[in-house]
């Protein structure tokens, strides 16, 4: 199995666990206590190259990333340093992620939330929801079939914003006809980790107009951020090159300005 797989088939036991652990009509029952949600798309088509910043402790092909890890203090850096959004690392085993920096980060700043994980079944939106997430990923190449346009469709049921990724080309059809306004490139191959950023822009002419671009993975520079731009990218979601940088503000800064 590849990487990807592993990570599939060990999310599904995750999924089993929590559910038994709280029921889904529990999650449910909580969601009319949940503060209005931020815009995380309408935050992201505004004029101008956005940046979604992500809180990324480690991952499975770098390992950790960043040893003096706080997520709510990364944040706060990331949102007074002119991130437009974050992307919040929730996978626990492969990433060392927890569902609850959502909440810790949501009552520390006031940029709009992904939640970044691999999203297979109804109960994580719910999840995402009860943990203050605006928005969520889901990542086309692991829900074959039927599943990607049904959880599309229940994701926007609860008012999440979605972000649909793809890797191969061969989803493109797939995640615009499930309805996704905001599709995401990743320029990572999630089952080999093999990184290429013209992948966005041998792709980028076959998405239709009316969807907004955003390109993730592999961007270190602020050249690499006017190249897509200049393409016609309209966001980008960077995680790793941040998150490794002795001044996480300064490497954002120059990321947005040069």
């Amino acid at each position: 199995m590849t990487i990807l797989d592993t990570i599939v088939q060990h999310k599904q036991i995750e999924i089993d666990a929590a559910r038994r652990s709280i029921p889904e009509r529990d999650l449910e029952a909580r969601l009319d206590t949940i503060p209005p949600m931020r815009d995380f798309t309408g935050t992201l088509r505004k004029p101008g190259m956005r940046i979604i910043a992500e809180v990324k402790k480690a991952s499975p092909s770098a390992g950790v990333i960043r040893q003096d890890f706080d997520p709510v203090a990364i944040a706060r850096i990331y949102e007074s340093h002119g991130a437009d959004c974050l992307s919040v690392l929730t996978d626990s085993h492969f990433f060392q992620g927890e569902l609850s920096y959502l909440t810790a980060i949501h009552d520390s700043v006031q940029l709009p939330l992904l939640r970044k994980d691999f999203v297979l079944e109804r109960y994580q939106l719910l999840e995402a929801r009860n943990a203050r997430a605006d928005a969520v990923l889901l990542i086309a190449e692991i829900l074959p079939g039927d599943r990607l346009k049904t959880l599309f469709d229940q994701a926007t049921e609860l008012g999440l914003h979605v972000l649909v990724e793809l890797h191969d080309a061969d989803q493109l059809n797939r995640v615009v006809d499930c309805g996704a306004t905001l599709i995401g490139i990743n320029n990572r191959d999630l089952r080999t980790f093999e990184t290429r950023l013209d992948h966005t822009l041998d792709l980028l002419p076959r998405i239709p107009g009316r969807c907004s671009v955003v390109s993730e993975s592999g961007i270190r520079t602020h050249a690499d951020v006017q190249r897509l731009q200049q393409a016609g990218v309209k966001a980008i979601l960077v995680g790793e090159s941040l998150m490794r940088a002795k001044d996480i503000g300064a490497a954002l800064d120059a990321l947005r300005t040069g």
